[in-house]
Protein backbone atom coordinates (compact mmCIF):
# COMPACT_ATOMS: atom_id res chain seq x y z
CA UNK A 1 0.00 0.00 0.00
CA UNK A 2 2.79 2.72 0.93
CA UNK A 3 4.42 1.46 -2.50
CA UNK A 4 1.34 1.94 -4.30
CA UNK A 5 0.50 5.50 -2.61
CA UNK A 6 4.00 6.72 -2.92
CA UNK A 7 3.85 5.45 -7.24
CA UNK A 8 0.45 7.23 -7.28
CA UNK A 9 1.89 10.88 -5.59
CA UNK A 10 4.73 10.76 -7.97
CA UNK A 11 2.67 9.71 -11.21
CA UNK A 12 0.23 13.14 -10.12
CA UNK A 13 3.08 15.28 -9.62
CA UNK A 14 4.39 14.18 -13.18
CA UNK A 15 1.20 14.79 -14.86
CA UNK A 16 0.89 18.38 -13.86
CA UNK A 17 4.75 19.17 -14.32
CA UNK A 18 4.38 17.76 -17.80
CA UNK A 19 0.91 19.77 -18.39
CA UNK A 20 2.70 22.99 -16.57
CA UNK A 21 5.55 22.66 -19.36
CA UNK A 22 3.34 21.83 -22.13
CA UNK A 23 4.73 18.89 -23.28
CA UNK A 24 1.52 16.90 -23.43
CA UNK A 25 -0.42 19.02 -26.06
CA UNK A 26 -0.78 16.91 -28.83
CA UNK A 27 -2.92 18.40 -31.79
CA UNK A 28 -6.02 18.49 -30.21
CA UNK A 29 -4.50 21.35 -27.76
CA UNK A 30 -6.50 21.08 -24.74
CA UNK A 31 -6.73 24.64 -22.72
CA UNK A 32 -6.73 23.64 -18.75
CA UNK A 33 -8.91 26.57 -17.92
CA UNK A 34 -11.21 27.04 -20.59
CA UNK A 35 -14.27 26.71 -18.25
CA UNK A 36 -13.16 29.36 -16.18
CA UNK A 37 -14.63 32.96 -15.99
CA UNK A 38 -10.83 34.32 -16.34
CA UNK A 39 -10.15 32.23 -19.13
CA UNK A 40 -9.68 33.19 -22.64
CA UNK A 41 -12.31 31.53 -24.37
CA UNK A 42 -14.85 33.44 -21.62
CA UNK A 43 -13.15 36.32 -21.98
CA UNK A 44 -13.17 36.80 -25.74
CA UNK A 45 -16.59 35.70 -25.63
CA UNK A 46 -17.57 38.37 -23.31
CA UNK A 47 -15.81 41.12 -25.90
CA UNK A 48 -17.94 39.46 -28.55
CA UNK A 49 -21.06 40.03 -27.30
CA UNK A 50 -20.40 43.70 -26.47
CA UNK A 51 -19.21 44.16 -29.75
CA UNK A 52 -21.86 42.24 -31.06
CA UNK A 53 -19.80 40.10 -33.47
CA UNK A 54 -19.27 36.30 -33.43
CA UNK A 55 -15.95 35.94 -35.29
CA UNK A 56 -13.36 36.27 -32.72
CA UNK A 57 -14.67 33.12 -30.92
CA UNK A 58 -15.34 30.65 -33.76
CA UNK A 59 -11.93 29.53 -33.54
CA UNK A 60 -12.53 28.23 -29.86
CA UNK A 61 -15.26 25.93 -31.43
CA UNK A 62 -14.54 23.07 -34.38
CA UNK A 63 -15.72 24.17 -37.61
CA UNK A 64 -19.08 21.38 -37.32
CA UNK A 65 -20.06 23.38 -34.91
CA UNK A 66 -19.93 26.59 -36.24
CA UNK A 67 -23.53 26.98 -37.54
CA UNK A 68 -25.00 25.66 -33.81
CA UNK A 69 -22.95 28.60 -32.07
CA UNK A 70 -23.90 31.20 -34.31
CA UNK A 71 -27.10 30.72 -33.80
CA UNK A 72 -26.49 30.61 -29.99
CA UNK A 73 -25.28 33.97 -30.94
CA UNK A 74 -27.83 35.33 -32.37
CA UNK A 75 -30.43 34.77 -30.40
CA UNK A 76 -28.36 36.07 -27.14
CA UNK A 77 -27.63 39.14 -28.93
CA UNK A 78 -31.31 39.29 -30.00
CA UNK A 79 -33.00 38.76 -26.07
CA UNK A 80 -30.01 41.16 -24.18
CA UNK A 81 -31.46 43.96 -25.48
CA UNK A 82 -34.66 43.62 -23.54
CA UNK A 83 -33.44 44.10 -20.09
CA UNK A 84 -30.44 43.48 -17.45
CA UNK A 85 -31.97 40.66 -16.39
CA UNK A 86 -32.47 38.90 -19.73
CA UNK A 87 -28.96 40.51 -20.74
CA UNK A 88 -27.85 38.50 -18.18
CA UNK A 89 -29.55 34.97 -18.92
CA UNK A 90 -28.51 35.36 -22.43
CA UNK A 91 -25.02 35.99 -21.90
CA UNK A 92 -24.96 33.03 -19.50
CA UNK A 93 -26.80 30.65 -22.11
CA UNK A 94 -24.59 31.52 -24.95
CA UNK A 95 -21.04 31.23 -22.38
CA UNK A 96 -22.29 27.87 -21.56
CA UNK A 97 -23.19 26.79 -25.14
CA UNK A 98 -19.45 27.73 -26.02
CA UNK A 99 -17.43 26.11 -23.90
CA UNK A 100 -20.04 22.88 -23.85
CA UNK A 101 -18.93 23.21 -27.31
CA UNK A 102 -15.41 23.89 -27.23
CA UNK A 103 -15.08 21.24 -24.99
CA UNK A 104 -16.80 18.85 -26.70
CA UNK A 105 -14.37 19.19 -29.77
CA UNK A 106 -11.91 18.70 -26.90
CA UNK A 107 -13.37 15.32 -26.17
CA UNK A 108 -13.90 16.46 -23.02
CA UNK A 109 -17.44 16.92 -20.74
CA UNK A 110 -18.85 19.74 -19.70
CA UNK A 111 -19.14 20.26 -16.16
CA UNK A 112 -20.39 23.83 -15.90
CA UNK A 113 -18.79 27.51 -15.70
CA UNK A 114 -15.66 27.60 -13.13
CA UNK A 115 -15.77 30.73 -10.65
CA UNK A 116 -12.16 30.01 -9.39
CA UNK A 117 -9.11 31.61 -10.42
CA UNK A 118 -7.17 29.36 -13.08
CA UNK A 119 -3.78 27.29 -11.57
CA UNK A 120 -0.88 29.46 -10.81
CA UNK A 121 0.98 27.31 -14.06
CA UNK A 122 -1.82 28.31 -16.24
CA UNK A 123 -1.80 31.91 -15.27
CA UNK A 124 1.90 32.02 -15.64
CA UNK A 125 1.33 30.32 -18.96
CA UNK A 126 -1.11 32.74 -20.02
CA UNK A 127 1.19 35.83 -18.87
CA UNK A 128 4.63 34.53 -20.88
CA UNK A 129 1.99 34.88 -24.20
CA UNK A 130 1.68 38.15 -23.01
CA UNK A 131 5.11 39.17 -22.30
CA UNK A 132 6.31 37.47 -25.45
CA UNK A 133 8.64 34.96 -24.05
CA UNK A 134 8.80 31.71 -22.12
CA UNK A 135 12.36 31.91 -20.90
CA UNK A 136 11.08 32.86 -17.27
CA UNK A 137 8.55 30.16 -16.96
CA UNK A 138 10.75 27.60 -18.45
CA UNK A 139 13.84 28.92 -16.01
CA UNK A 140 11.06 28.37 -13.74
CA UNK A 141 9.35 24.88 -14.26
CA UNK A 142 12.81 23.63 -15.10
CA UNK A 143 14.43 24.34 -11.95
CA UNK A 144 11.25 23.19 -10.02
CA UNK A 145 11.43 20.03 -12.10
CA UNK A 146 15.62 19.60 -11.44
CA UNK A 147 14.91 19.45 -7.92
CA UNK A 148 12.01 17.27 -7.82
CA UNK A 149 14.45 15.19 -9.99
CA UNK A 150 17.45 15.57 -7.74
CA UNK A 151 15.01 14.73 -4.59
CA UNK A 152 14.16 11.10 -5.99
CA UNK A 153 17.71 10.59 -6.93
CA UNK A 154 19.54 11.67 -3.49
CA UNK A 155 16.66 9.19 -1.77
CA UNK A 156 17.14 6.05 -4.45
CA UNK A 157 21.14 6.86 -4.04
CA UNK A 158 21.02 6.38 -0.43
CA UNK A 159 18.35 3.52 -0.05
CA UNK A 160 20.72 2.05 -2.34
CA UNK A 161 23.52 1.91 -0.26
CA UNK A 162 21.49 0.15 2.53
CA UNK A 163 19.11 -2.39 0.74
CA UNK A 164 21.18 -5.30 1.64
CA UNK A 165 21.21 -5.23 5.42
CA UNK A 166 17.64 -6.08 5.86
CA UNK A 167 14.45 -6.98 3.97
CA UNK A 168 12.69 -3.21 5.08
CA UNK A 169 16.06 -1.59 3.68
CA UNK A 170 15.90 -3.95 0.29
CA UNK A 171 11.77 -2.58 0.55
CA UNK A 172 12.52 0.85 1.03
CA UNK A 173 15.32 0.69 -1.97
CA UNK A 174 12.61 -0.66 -3.73
CA UNK A 175 10.10 1.93 -3.39
CA UNK A 176 12.25 4.93 -4.18
CA UNK A 177 13.75 3.18 -7.24
CA UNK A 178 9.71 2.52 -9.05
CA UNK A 179 9.13 6.29 -8.15
CA UNK A 180 12.51 7.85 -9.11
CA UNK A 181 12.17 5.35 -12.42
CA UNK A 182 8.45 6.15 -13.23
CA UNK A 183 9.10 9.90 -13.13
CA UNK A 184 12.01 9.93 -14.71
CA UNK A 185 10.15 7.63 -17.68
CA UNK A 186 7.33 9.38 -17.66
CA UNK A 187 8.78 12.75 -18.36
CA UNK A 188 10.66 11.24 -21.05
CA UNK A 189 7.52 10.25 -22.33
CA UNK A 190 5.79 13.07 -22.55
CA UNK A 191 8.37 15.09 -24.01
CA UNK A 192 8.51 12.34 -26.94
CA UNK A 193 4.69 12.57 -27.57
CA UNK A 194 4.75 16.58 -27.79
CA UNK A 195 4.96 17.53 -31.74
CA UNK A 196 8.65 17.69 -32.32
CA UNK A 197 9.54 15.95 -29.07
CA UNK A 198 13.67 14.69 -29.01
CA UNK A 199 13.87 10.82 -28.11
CA UNK A 200 17.25 10.67 -25.85
CA UNK A 201 18.85 7.21 -26.24
CA UNK A 202 21.17 5.52 -24.18
CA UNK A 203 24.91 7.75 -23.91
CA UNK A 204 27.29 6.35 -26.41
CA UNK A 205 31.12 6.98 -25.08
CA UNK A 206 30.04 9.32 -22.84
CA UNK A 207 27.52 11.42 -25.17
CA UNK A 208 24.14 11.21 -25.50
CA UNK A 209 22.21 10.82 -28.91
CA UNK A 210 19.00 12.71 -29.61
CA UNK A 211 16.29 11.93 -32.12
CA UNK A 212 14.00 13.62 -33.41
Amino acid sequence: MRHKTATAAANAWLVVTACAIGLTLAANQVYGHCDTMAGPVIVEAKAALEKGDVTPVLKWVSKENETEIKAAFAEAIAVRSKGPEAKELADRYFLETLVRLHRAGEGEPYTGIKDAPPDPIVAMADEALVDGSADEMIARISAHMAEAIGEKFDKVRAAREKKDTSVDAGREFVEAYVVYMHFVEGIHTAIIASPGGHHVTAPENGKQKHKH
